[in-house]
């Protein structure tokens, strides 16, 4: 069933700031955080530094708020949106058209597995979901690390639980970690490929 054929009331219509910039968004129950964005998202958005002329991914993007951002703060740069969930890629599809995100785009993908293989980027995001699994973590920062161009950074926001377990993939991966705040609940942080 395509959003436009979809029962209206398994729309949630939700407007949200981002820096600075205003998106009249809908999600649905069964995406992560349908009414708003949650606690962890919000602390990454409001910290990440993003190049105006920025090549990003944003790696499970749900129904879109993270790449949204990195639409507006890097007009010059292009934006995939994936998640493995078909239904977060067609409410982010369809946020991305409607606040007309026109350097944004949202497609499947388990990870990095669709992404086309030429494909790298300046800077990847993502809120990494408490459960993901030791070994599917590794595999992803793995991925993340070939994918990132020289001096290209992994940002992300994770529950403060996995704060060492984070720094310990990173500085494996990456050589380096950098903390840049942790809440009572979260961290945000991001690694940096050394050119």
């Amino acid at each position: 069933m395509s959003l436009s054929t979809a029962p209206a009331h398994h729309h949630l219509p939700i407007e949200v700031e981002l820096r600075g910039h205003t998106f009249e968004c809908v999600t649905t129950w069964g995406l992560f955080h349908p009414k708003g964005i949650d606690a962890g998202t919000r602390l990454l958005i409001d910290l990440i530094d993003v190049p105006p002329d920025a090549d990003c991914l944003d790696l499970g993007c749900g129904w879109g708020p993270i790449g949204l951002c990195l639409t507006r703060l890097a007009p010059q740069g292009q934006v995939q949106l994936v998640d493995k969930d078909f239904v977060a890629i067609e409410f982010a599809s369809h946020n991305l058209v409607a606040n007309r995100c026109n350097n944004g785009r949202a497609f499947l993908s388990n990870g990095l597995h669709h992404v086309e293989a030429t494909a790298s980027f300046d800077l990847i995001a993502s809120n990494i979901p408490a459960k993901v699994g030791g070994e599917l973590l590794d595999y992803w920062m793995a991925e993340m690390h070939q994918r990132l161009r020289p001096g290209g950074r992994l940002w992300v926001v994770t529950v403060a639980g996995l704060k060492d377990y984070v720094k310990r993939v990173f500085r494996e991966h990456f050589g380096n970690y950098r903390k840049v705040k942790q809440s009572r609940t979260h961290i945000v942080a991001y690694a940096e490929r050394e050119p």
